[in-house]
């Protein structure tokens, strides 16, 4: 095989990759952004965006917390696509 096949090869592997880690890593996020939207988790304070009288800073970071989970892995997969593409685009 040659070094351009190498190459291709690589890309696809990389791609892939990218895209199950992406997958992989979601529900740890989610776990972690809905324990930091709890009241408390453990010993652990939250920031207990259940609560209708938080101050709209804190609504504010409730609401930056939500997104969070869909901007990171949304981006992870966006990258892992953003490969497989152009590696079969400029594959010829």
């Amino acid at each position: 095989m040659n070094k351009r096949g190498q190459v291709q090869m690589y890309a696809l592997m990389l791609g892939i990759v990218v895209i199950i880690l992406s997958l992989a890593l979601a529900p740890i996020i989610m776990d972690i952004s809905t324990d930091a939207q709890a009241a408390d988790s453990g010993d652990t304070m939250g920031l207990d965006c259940s609560n209708e009288s938080i101050s709209n800073f804190d609504r504010i970071t409730c609401y930056a917390t939500d997104l969070t989970p869909f901007y990171f892995v949304g981006s992870l997969l966006m990258i892992g696509g953003v490969i497989l593409t152009v590696k079969i685009i400029f594959a010829g």
